[in-house]
């Protein structure tokens, strides 16, 4: 059937004695605007008799009403919410605001109140920022439980994910371009692991509110720049990259890669080169520069990041960016035996 006219929002408590004098003229309309048929009401909707069109759909308004803003208070007084206040938002969506202008009654304020009033609001604004970690730990909390519930993951696990989740906000790992959604579900892919309990990534990114590169991407950033101990999230990251090369090396080559880039590995294993990124990742840029410390270039940036996404997404800043911090990183750390170069030597 087709609706020539739908009421979508007939009207909350706000809505104008007009608007709702309107809406039931329409609702009740007794002729057809099409073929002039009679109009007969069927539970929400007006429909016409002859031809079959909706005329109106009288739709309920779900809408917090004004009363969802005010004070809990029977007499309505004190500060009104911008949002429904609910048990569920921090302050129930209420805040407080320290102007340095004027008192409640419009008073200028003097130079000592102003003072004041600085003071306290530097206070209040350090309070009310660790309170927000306190409520984003604790949401990370019931992200954790939600993937346990769903993955049928043992309790005991969900609390060692809970506990890296507490060392990542002691780090105060996140924020920027890691969100505490992505460090949760982080959490509890290294919990598993440390457990021997057989969850992929795939898994757990499927019940958590981050892609799957973003949680392999926060597992590694937990284990490396948090006291936590867990194994890699990935195996073999390595031979995955190269193996996706075989259109573009011959098996010496790639078994020269392999080793090489093996080697590197173990530094990006113990050093934070790119905490912020996956491990696959991190595995094509160690490839990307092994290729660049053995005789002859066989694959390109292009190639590298096409075979590491056959796993992960990445990018081509992401491998000429970690290769080099690799070569560097592996320059300090082997620094007495020599050039980096000598990696290419045989065991």
């Amino acid at each position: 059937m087709i609706a020539s006219d739908i009421v979508a929002d007939e009207g909350s408590d706000e809505s104008s004695t007009n608007e709702r004098y309107d809406a039931r003229n329409v609702a009740w309309r007794p002729t057809c605007p099409e073929c002039d048929g009679q109009v007969v009401s069927e539970d929400c909707e007006a429909v016409c008799a002859d031809c079959g069109l909706v005329v109106t759909i009288d739709a309920l308004e779900r809408k917090p009403g004004l009363k969802a803003h005010a004070p809990d208070s029977t007499d309505r007084k004190g500060e009104w919410a911008v949002e429904p206040t609910t048990e569920l938002r921090v302050d129930k969506g209420l805040h407080t605001t320290f102007f340095l202008t004027a008192d409640g009654k419009g008073n200028a304020l003097t130079s000592r109140q102003r003072e004041r009033m600085g003071r306290l609001r530097r206070r209040h604004k350090r309070f009310q920022m660790d309170s927000k970690r306190d409520n984003r730990l604790n949401e990370g909390f019931r992200d954790i439980g939600m993937i346990g519930a769903n993955l049928s993951i043992p309790e005991h696990v969900q609390t060692d994910a809970s506990r890296y989740l507490e060392a990542a906000k002691e780090a105060r790992l996140p924020g920027g371009r890691m969100a505490w959604e992505s460090l949760a579900a982080g959490a509890v892919l290294l919990a598993t692991r440390q457990a021997g309990i057989e969850r992929t990534p795939a898994d757990i990114a499927e019940y958590a509110k981050a892609p799957e590169e973003r949680v392999c991407a926060a597992a590694r950033k937990i284990r490396l720049q948090t006291d936590v101990e867990a194994p890699v999230v990935r195996d073999r990251t390595v031979d995955k990259v190269v193996a996706a090369l075989d259109d573009e090396v011959d098996v010496g080559t790639g078994i020269e890669l392999v080793r090489v880039a093996d080697r590197l590995m173990q530094v990006a294993d113990a050093e934070p080169v790119g905490p912020g990124t996956s491990r696959m990742s991190v595995a094509g840029a160690a490839v990307y520069a092994a290729d660049r410390l053995t005789d002859g270039k066989s694959v390109t940036q292009a190639e590298v990041v096409a075979a590491v996404e056959a796993t992960l997404p990445t990018t081509k800043g992401r491998v000429a960016r970690y290769s080099r911090e690799l070569y560097d990183a592996a320059e300090r750390r082997w620094q007495s035996m020599g050039e980096v170069a000598e990696l290419v030597a045989a065991d």
